[in-house]
């Protein structure tokens, strides 16, 4: 049997971990591998960000990376037709348990999607970027797939975010593996502009860890959401993840 890559391991090793959490979890987060309380603030920022844009009866969607569903089932409600793909078997078997009778569930890689181009009106791609080696492949297929005019979401963990830094540094003084892996938003605007995407916009996600999330309201005000939108660098050192959109032009 040939030996794994470095990067192999590091992706099969993800595929592992949701297919055990997929076996002895029942609840959306677990499943997912966040928080209750981060998963909570993931869907709010997402939601408001939904109601800001304008929509087409019965729209295609795909939700690539869908774990247990949640934003499948979210999507669906709004009267969209919604693809949710997964790699992780167990995990689909969950989701589809979870209820949505009009989702289409498939399972596949993310990097290699059994998907003709050019058909879905829109596409998310959350919780996936850091189980993968890079972003490239992933947002390549996104816009491959995507119509024109199509809208492209992906969210990843920032890699700036200090505590982050602080979570990474402390893992390698104590020598623990390091198992998700951050991004820079920069990154991820320079890769949607190569492969061709328009209207790219950024979108901060400060999200406090459990311990804290009595205070996440905080944060959530329309004073802390000026703040993190205008004034520069508070996003990149105080925001747990963001989301990046554009558009196929």
């Amino acid at each position: 049997m040939a030996k794994l890559s470095p990067r192999h391991r590091f992706e099969e090793g993800w595929r592992k971990r949701f297919e055990k959490f997929a076996a002895y979890s029942n609840d959306d987060a677990q499943i997912a591998g966040w928080s209750t309380t981060g998963l909570e603030t993931r869907l709010r920022y997402f939601f408001r960000l939904w109601e800001k844009i304008e929509h087409s009866p019965a729209e295609l969607w795909l939700d690539l990376g869908c774990g247990a569903g949640t934003y499948s089932r979210f999507i669906a409600g709004q009267g969209m037709q919604v693809i949710s793909l997964d790699y992780s078997y167990p995990t689909l078997q969950k989701a589809k348990g979870k209820g949505g009778d009009s989702i289409q569930w498939c399972a596949a890689d993310a990097t290699k999607l059994p998907i003709k181009p050019a058909i879905f009106d829109g596409v998310i791609c959350f919780g996936v970027t850091q189980a993968l080696e890079n972003s490239n492949k992933v947002i390549g297929e996104l816009a491959q797939v995507a119509k024109p005019g199509g809208q492209i979401w992906v969210d990843a963990l920032n890699g700036w975010c200090l505590l982050h830094w602080w979570a990474y540094f402390a893992s390698k003084l104590r020598g623990k593996p390091i198992y998700l892996r951050y991004e820079s938003h920069r990154n991820i605007q320079a890769i949607m502009k190569a492969t061709g995407l328009t209207e790219i916009r950024l979108f901060w996600l400060p999200i406090l860890p459990t311990r804290w999330a009595r205070f996440q309201w905080l944060l959530e005000t329309p004073i802390a959401k000026w703040i993190f939108r205008v004034v520069p660098g508070v996003g990149t050192l105080f925001s747990h993840a963001f989301i990046v959109c554009g558009k196929r032009s």
